[in-house]
């Protein structure tokens, strides 16, 4: 795809993301769009918020689960990037009026105390550069309408990311099963969803460990400092203001978020 097509596109984005109105798909109207050129699109994109003064804190990964990965035809997770615009403490109260059709979904966070740069990069290396785990709460929102998304859609638009919220505790990854530690969710009070570690790709650290070694290929590396969000573990699900979500993981905390 030329360079002013990746130009465009990446505005087109900007735009929705901005005023809170979604586009038709990329997909089936933008010839030669595919998985290398929508990450294209998508650094594009994150040069537009760079320029207006937000600041990379992590990266997220999404497509974990094999039954997304099914539906959308893909046999691979895919990555956005976290700027601090999108960073929310545990407890906030995230107003949804500048989101278009937003979905959260409950997660891991890694937070990293040393680099890790791909290729080669193992599970083992990722817990070994691992400063603390905590409790997220992922906030998607696809730029898409109606989220009539493939692959190339998603990759496009950031991996649909929008906001998160970290719990407060921070717990050294020594002597967690990230394998086998439960996560259970709750919305205004009840219980909706439960998952494990293993449903994102067998283990958190195997994403991030995808991650960096994805990463790697582009000439980038994940930094010490930064947040990465690993994967759900349990269905995405609708919020409406007024909607109070809570998720508790077994052995590394809780978050908490209210939306407005």
């Amino acid at each position: 795809m030329q360079h002013e097509h990746i130009q465009l596109h990446a505005q087109q984005l900007h735009r929705a993301l901005r005023d809170a109105l979604p586009i038709p798909p990329l997909t089936g109207r933008v010839q030669g769009i595919n998985i290398e050129a929508a990450y294209a699109i998508s650094e594009a994109l994150l040069q537009y918020r760079l320029e207006e003064g937000e600041k990379i804190v992590g990266r997220k990964i999404g497509l974990t689960s094999a039954a997304v990965q099914k539906m959308l035809g893909v046999d691979q997770p895919d990555f956005g990037t976290l700027t601090d615009a999108m960073a929310y403490e545990d407890g906030a109260a995230i107003s949804l009026a500048g989101m278009i059709a937003p979905r959260a979904e409950g997660e891991i966070a890694f937070i990293l105390g040393h680099d890790l740069v791909g290729p080669g990069i193992t599970a083992h290396d990722v817990l070994a550069a691992t400063e603390s785990l905590a409790a997220c709460f992922e906030i998607v929102d696809s730029r898409i309408a109606n989220w009539k998304i493939a692959i190339a859609d998603t990759v496009a638009d950031n991996a649909s990311a929008s906001a998160f919220v970290l719990g407060k505790s921070r717990v050294p990854v020594a002597g967690i099963d990230l394998g086998t530690c439960g996560m259970v969710v709750e919305k205004n009070g009840e219980v909706i969803s439960t998952g494990a570690g293993a449903a994102a790709l067998g283990s958190p650290t195997n994403c991030v460990a995808w991650l960096a070694n994805t990463l790697g290929r582009f000439g980038i590396g994940l930094r010490a400092g930064e947040v990465i969000l690993s994967g759900a573990l349990v269905p995405l699900v609708d919020v409406a203001p007024g909607d109070t979500m809570r998720v508790r993981i077994s052995g590394i905390g809780s978050a908490q978020v209210k939306f407005t």
